[in-house]
C-alpha cells in the first residue's frame, strides 16, 4: 500500500489543476482500498471471524488505524458546534457524540465520533476527513483552542495516546461481568462509564458497531497489552473471536453505516483555502475514486447528510456551516441509503469470467470479503435504461450469506424488494492498480439499511 506521506509535498488544490480537474485527479489516483495497519488479515478466519459478533463474542482492534485529533481549550466546543450539524447543547463530560459534517453548500464532508473526556478536552476518532476539517478550522486563529494530531500507525511509527478496541456481540456483556469482576459499566448508549481490568483503569463507551449491543474499551497506550490479554483470556470461554483486517469492513455494510462517502470539497470557492492547505500527506489528496459511475462533474459523487440518514440530529435551532443550503435539501429530498442484495448467481458468474474469461470477459475481479479496490467507489445502479442509484461500499457477510452493499437510491426506486442492476467495473480506467476488464451487470435487491435489524440503543440481547 502506498503511504501518506510524501518525499514531495503538493497542496490538493495545485493537484487538481496540474490534473484538470478533481474527476480527472481522483480517477487516475494509484491507491487502492485502505489497508489495515499492524493486524493481520485473519486471526483464525474471515468467516468465523465475522460470524463471532452476531453470533458470539468479537474483539475488533481500532488501536492502529483510527485517526485521532484532540482539542483542548475553552472555544473548543464552540469549533465543534459551528462546523457540526449535530445537536451539540446537551454534551456534558464523559458523553459521546456522532459528529457530522456539512460544506457550505449542504453536502457531506465528513463524521467522526468526538468524546467529551474533559470540561474543556474533546477527541476526534474515525476516518481522517473530520479531523482535518476541524484542525484546519482550528488553526485560523478564531478560536481560543489547540488541536494536538494523533496519527494513525498507516502514516508514522511509535506509540499513540491511547489503545482502543471493541467487545461486540450478544455474549459482549457475559464477557465484561467476568473480565471486570461483576464491575461492568452500566451508562447508556453513547454514554462513558469506567472500571477495572487487570488492575488498569478502562473507560467503556456503551457502543454497538457490529449492530448488536457492546463496549468500546480504551485507556493509556502502555496499559493496552495488559488490558487485551485479560480480555482475550477471559473470552476463551465464550468463544471470543479476534477480528482481522479482512473482516472488519464488514461491519460496516451489516449495520448500515456509510463508512467513507466522498467529502465535499473538491468543487466550490469557499473550499479553496482547504484545498490548498491539505496535502499529499493527506488521504484527500492522493484517495482514489473507482467505479462504473462516470462524470466530469464531481458533485455527482457527493451525498447529503440527510440521505444518509442523519436528519434526526440536525440542530436546525442553530445556526451552522451548511445549515441553509442543508435546509434547502431537507424539502426535496430525491435520495435515501439502502442496502443491495447482489445476485449470487450474476457474483459467480463475474467471478468465473474474471478467473476463466475463455473468451467472455473477463469481468473485475470480485474480491472476498471485501470487494472494495478504491478510496471511494461508485458503482451505477440500474433500473432498465435509467440510472436510479449509487452503490458505495461493499462486502460479504457470512451472516447474511450474500454480498451486501450500501447505496444511495432514488426515493421512487427505494422500496425493499425492488430488482435493479448494478453495473460491476471501472470502464476506461486510468489505474494501473485495476485490470483490464469488461463492464458487467449484477441484479440486486433492494433491501432496508441497515440490512440486520439494530439492538444497540434498546439493550436488548
Amino acid at each position: 500500500m502506498a503511504t501518506l506521506a510524501s518525499t514531495t509535498v503538493q497542496n490538493l488544490q495545485n493537484m487538481m489543476d496540474n490534473a484538470g480537474g478533481a474527476t480527472q485527479l481522483l480517477r487516475s489516483a494509484p491507491l487502492g482500498r485502505y489497508v489495515f495497519p499492524v493486524i493481520p488479515p485473519e486471526f483464525t478466519n474471515w468467516r468465523d471471524e465475522i460470524r463471532a459478533w452476531k453470533e458470539g463474542v468479537a474483539l475488533l482492534e481500532q488501536s492502529y488505524h483510527m485517526c485521532e485529533l484532540h482539542l483542548r481549550g475553552p472555544d473548543a466546543l464552540k469549533l465543534l458546534t459551528e462546523l457540526s450539524v449535530n445537536k451539540l447543547s446537551n454534551f456534558p463530560v464523559m458523553r459521546a457524540k456522532q459528529l457530522v459534517l456539512a460544506s457550505h453548500d449542504g453536502y457531506y464532508l465528513a463524521d467522526a465520533i468526538v468524546f467529551h473526556e474533559e470540561e474543556e478536552f474533546y477527541r476526534i476518532v474515525g476516518a481522517p476527513f473530520a479531523s482535518d476539517w476541524v484542525q484546519f478550522n482550528a488553526s485560523l486563529g478564531k478560536y481560543d483552542v489547540q488541536a494536538v494530531r494523533d496519527d494513525p500507525l498507516s502514516v508514522r511509527q511509535g506509540d499513540r495516546d491511547i489503545y482502543r478496541f471493541q467487545v461486540q456481540g450478544p455474549l459482549a456483556l457475559e464477557l465484561m461481568d467476568k473480565v471486570t469482576g461483576g464491575n461492568v459499566p452500566t451508562p447508556k448508549f453513547f454514554h462513558i462509564g469506567e472500571t477495572t481490568i487487570a488492575s488498569k483503569t478502562v473507560r467503556a463507551l456503551r457502543h454497538g458497531m457490529a449492530g448488536t449491543p457492546g463496549f468500546e474499551l480504551y485507556g493509556p497506550w502502555e496499559d493496552q497489552h495488559v488490558v487485551r490479554n485479560a480480555v482475550i483470556e477471559a473470552g476463551a470461554e465464550f468463544g471470543l473471536r479476534r477480528i482481522g483486517a479482512d473482516a472488519y469492513s464488514v461491519t460496516a455494510v451489516e449495520s448500515g453505516w456509510m463508512p467513507m462517502p466522498l467529502p465535499a470539497i473538491y468543487h466550490s470557492a469557499e473550499m479553496r483555502p482547504y484545498r490548498e492547505w491539505l496535502t499529499t500527506n493527506n488521504l484527500e489528496t492522493i484517495g482514489s475514486l473507482g467505479g462504473s459511475f462516470q462524470s466530469d462533474d464531481i458533485t455527482d459523487y457527493y451525498v447529503d447528510p440527510i440521505e444518509l440518514g442523519y436528519q434526526n440530529i440536525i440542530d436546525w435551532d442553530r445556526d451552522f456551516i451548511g445549515r441553509d443550503a442543508l435546509q434547502a435539501r431537507r424539502a426535496s429530498q430525491t435520495r435515501v441509503k439502502r442496502s443491495l442484495i447482489w445476485n449470487s448467481d450474476d457474483v459467480m458468474q463475474a467471478q468465473r469470467s474474471s478467473l476463466f474469461p475463455n473468451g467472455r470477459g473477463p469481468a473485475r475481479y470480485i474480491a472476498t470479503p471485501s470487494p472494495m479496490y478504491a478510496t471511494w467507489e461508485a458503482d451505477a445502479v440500474m433500473r432498465g435504461d435509467e440510472m436510479v442509484g449509487i452503490s458505495q461500499w461493499s462486502a460479504y457477510s457470512p451472516n447474511a450469506q450474500t454480498y451486501l452493499s450500501l447505496a444511495t437510491i432514488d426515493i421512487e426506486n427505494a422500496e425493499p424488494g425492488t430488482e435493479v442492476t448494478m453495473i460491476w467495473g471501472e470502464p476506461d480506467t486510468m489505474r494501473a492498480s485495476v485490470e483490464k476488464h469488461l463492464p458487467f451487470e449484477i441484479r440486486a435487491t433492494v433491501a432496508p439499511a441497515p440490512y440486520f435489524e439494530k439492538i444497540i440503543k434498546s439493550g436488548a440481547q
